[in-house]
């Protein structure tokens, strides 16, 4: 092999490893459920809205790994069956956090509603409109038709800037 060859796939393996590394390194939290009524699989009985006959609230999750520096907690709400509402159109939701040993806890907050109690606000209103239209966190609304839903989880400092982030599925409804 050549000199000229050496340096060829060198050069062209470190541009590989590169091009394909993200732009900053960003640690993974774990999500999981702090309630067993909420299994992943299926949004329990109830957990859906009013307008289907439901009084849904976000289920309380544990969260893991959780950087210090960390002084909020968003999770923001998605269907992501339904294009207008993923990438949180069921709304975001804020805690302020004080992580022990890279660990907390997020209680349930009630949905359709823009009345949160510390550590809970609104960081980002959901997209609903006519019929739909609710504050706060919109629980499922899909009539039952077999939607996923998921969250988003991010850890964040005082500046705003994403320390980590996590994902959980809801359950599908």
């Amino acid at each position: 092999m050549t000199m000229t060859s050496k340096l060829f796939g060198t050069t062209l393996a470190a541009t590989i490893l590169f091009a394909t590394a993200p732009a900053f390194a960003q640690d993974a939290l774990a999500v999981s459920f702090a309630d067993s009524e909420w299994n992943g699989e299926t949004i329990p009985e109830g957990q859906h809205c009013s307008l289907q006959g439901g009084s849904g609230a976000t289920p309380a999750l544990n969260v893991a790994g959780v950087p210090e520096g960390t002084t909020e907690i968003h999770v923001a709400y998605s269907d992501e069956t339904y294009q207008p509402m993923n990438n949180g159109g069921h709304g975001t939701i804020g805690f302020n956090v004080t992580p022990a040993d890279g660990m907390v806890s997020l209680p349930s907050v009630p949905g359709e509603t823009d009345d949160m109690s510390e550590p809970a606000f609104i960081a980002a209103p959901n997209a609903t409109s006519g019929d739909f239209l609710a504050e706060g966190y919109m629980p499922p609304c899909s009539g039952g038709n077999g939607n996923t839903y998921s969250a988003q989880v991010t850890a964040l400092d005082d500046a705003g800037t994403v320390l980590a982030s996590g994902d959980i599925t809801l359950g599908t409804y």
